[in-house]
This record gives structure tokens, sequence and C-alpha cells, in this order.
């Protein structure tokens, strides 16, 4: 126990993020006792005690579009973000995901406070595009906080900082292993090959977390939502959503030829995962969690005009999380021009008949899950790694 409390400077800029810093607080309240916070953060961190510095919501921007559009009032942030942590001088700097932004601030604090411990939690998708991250950050980050399995070879291959894999919240979370597990007695009941999974098999529909997804994505995702109702009548929709997202969604299904539900709340999106047959997902954190609790699933995604320009500078296989950890084509991927509804719907129907396409994504899924496992709470792994770099003189602990 300390004989002050630690002073944290903790920037998120996702609501992701937001979830695993309110976590690690509170993991570090149980090992110092009382922390001083500072720093950006949403709802999640402020339960914890944060008062953030501005709005989060404003870093939680996709595209190079976005940030041209966004760039003054970004750069108004990161100067209000720098100065902070650094008027503050706290015994630790955590930075969670949102790497354009929270890696300025890093870089800033580390010109002007040498000494400050810097962690990085959610290691930079430098597996994915600009591998050449990952040497830099050794001029500035302490130590990585990663929640996938597979990074820890390419960081340390391409010669990042040190790197702990910390297991990811989402195979710890309460609510998706008890969805999980209904979904494997769902699976148990005895269906005869090739017929469908269920006379009314329900249908999630996630187009994305952020408006613009939402406008590019949506279209597509009626016509696949229309070619599929034709092919099996009686199937449904349902789209779990965001309650900032829900009048976006309302309006932009408003037109759909097919009835879709849509629902905003915590429980109910748990309760679709736990009844869901099949899922059509935008490409993110959700096919994670898809993969975890065990509902086969399709990815597609449009990205804006601008970002379309750089795309040729990623140098992943693949964008959809799942195939990385179980590190082959898992799931399957539409992109840009490639997404063909009809196509999409017919590969839907593949996965809510009891095929073999259907057993193998599930039987992949349960290889993601194993991965995934660690053998304590995330974020207990986490605080371990942030309480072994602060000095104990720095904090006063004994």
């Amino acid at each position: 126990m300390s004989s002050r409390p630690l002073k944290l400077a903790i920037i998120a800029g996702e609501p992701s993020g937001d979830l695993l810093g309110a976590d690690l607080i509170a993991s570090l309240h149980e090992h110092y006792g009382a922390v001083e916070l500072i720093g950006v953060g949403g709802e999640a961190m402020a339960a914890q005690g944060l008062k953030s510095l501005f709005d989060y919501h404003d870093l939680s921007i996709v595209g190079v579009g976005q940030i041209v559009a966004q760039l003054p009032k970004l750069l108004s942030h990161l100067r209000k973000a720098s100065r902070a942590v650094i008027a503050a001088r706290p015994d630790v700097l955590v930075i969670i995901d949102s790497p354009e932004f929270t890696h300025r601030v890093a870089r800033r604090a580390r010109a002007t406070l040498p000494d400050l411990p810097i962690i990085n939690y959610v290691c930079p998708t430098v597996w994915a595009w600009k591998p050449e991250r990952a040497p830099r950050m050794r001029a500035y980050v302490d130590h990585v906080l990663s929640i996938f399995p597979f990074e820890a070879e390419v960081v340390e291959r391409l010669g990042g900082p040190p790197l702990t894999y910390v297991g990811h919240r989402l195979a710890t979370d309460a609510s998706l292993l008890a969805a999980a597990s209904h979904q494997r007695s769902r699976r148990a009941l005895t269906v005869s090959p090739e017929e469908p999974v269920s006379q009314e098999p329900l249908c999630l529909i996630m187009p994305g977390s952020r408006s613009g997804e939402l406008k590019r994505l949506l279209p597509d995702f009626s016509e696949t939502a229309h070619v599929l109702a034709e092919r099996m009548p009686g199937v449904r929709f349902q789209i779990p959503t965001l309650p900032r997202l829900e009048d976006k969604v309302r309006a932009g299904v408003a037109e759909w030829t097919v009835p879709v539900r849509v629902t905003t709340s915590a429980e109910e999106k748990v309760e679709a995962f736990a009844q869901a047959d099949v899922a059509l997902a935008a490409s993110g954190t959700v096919l994670l969690e898809l993969a975890l609790v065990g509902v086969p699933c399709v990815s597609a995604y449009r990205v804006d005009p601008l970002s379309m320009l750089i795309a040729h500078r990623i140098t992943a296989w693949t964008a959809a999380l799942p195939n990385f950890i179980a590190d082959y084509p898992l799931i399957n991927e539409y992109m840009a021009q490639m997404i063909r509804p009809p196509l999409i719907a017919r590969r839907l129907e593949r996965l809510l008949h009891e095929s073999a396409e259907r057993h193998e994504m599930l039987q992949g899924f349960d290889i993601v899950r194993e991965k995934m496992t660690v053998d304590k709470p995330p974020a207990d792994i986490a605080a371990a790694v942030v309480a072994e770099l602060i000095s104990p003189a720095t904090t006063g602990s004994s």
C-alpha cells in the first residue's frame, strides 16, 4: 500500500479503451489504494473517478477524410492533453489505443519528462500497416500491454518495446461467457445435415459503431438482408446498436424492404448474441465478440475515399481479428468493391444451415477462445506490469 495516492495519467480515445482503462484503474485501486487521476476517457473511467479533459468521442474517428475535417479540434485537444499531463508530473502515463493521438501526447511528455514511465495499453497494429512504428516506439514507450496473443512475436521481430500479453477483457466478460454457454447448448441440439438451423433463424446486422460506417455500410446490408429474406423467408433481423446512434440507425433502416428490430441496451445485445444464428458485421472488435460467443458470421467493410488512396500500404492479410488469432481465413471478408450483397446473402444462407461451412467456423471459434485464454483477469496482469515499472520510491509504496 502506498503512503500517498498513485498519480496516474491515462488517455483513451475509444469506448473499448475506456473500458480497459476503467478495469485497470479498479485493479490499481486494489494495489495502491487511492489513485489520483488525470487524463481523457469516457463513462466507464468517469465511474472510477476520472474527470476527462474533453469529450473523448472527439477522438473516435476513422479514415483520413475524418481526420482532415477534425484536424483543428484534434490539435487543440492534443495541446490540452499534453500540457495537462506534463503539468501534473504523474507517476506513470498509460496511453490506450488511438495511436495517432495518444502517441503524440506520449512523445511530448517524454521530451519534457524523460524519466516518466510510459505504458502503451493495446499494441498499435504494426502487424497490419506501418511496421516501422514498432522500433520508433522504443523512444517514448517503455512497455506495451498487448491484448492479442499473436502480437508478442511480431513486435519482437520488428524491434519494438518490451511487450506483455495481458489477454482481452472480452475473453473474461461474464455476460459474453454466459451467451457462449447458451450457444453451446443450442449447438448440442440435433439438426439433420444441410437442414436450416431454425425455421425462424435470427440474423444480426452489425454495421459499426461510427456514423461514417453506418452511412457506408447500411445500404449494402439492406440489400443483403433483402436477398437473404427472399431465399429464407423465415429469417429475422436485429440490429444491436448504441444509444447515441439509434436515430441514425432507425433513419437508415426506415426504407428497408424487410422488418428489422433495432435495440440499444447492452443487455439486449448480449441476449441477441445468445440467440443469434448468424451475423453480418462490419470489420472490428465485434467480430471477436461474435467468435468468442460462437455466432457464425460474415464481415464486410468500406472505408472513406481518402483512406482508399493509402490502402496499398496495408500489409495485413486479413482485417478480421479472429482470422489473425486462428492464423487462417476463418471468417469470409468482403471489402470495398468486392462487396456483392447477393454473394454475401448466399454465404449467410450456407451458415444458416447445418453445413460443413458452419461447423468449420464454429470449430475455428473454439481455437480462438483457447488462444485468448489467460490465467488472470487482464486488468490484474496489466496492473502488475504498471506496478513493476513504477519505482517504489516514486509512489512511496512499501
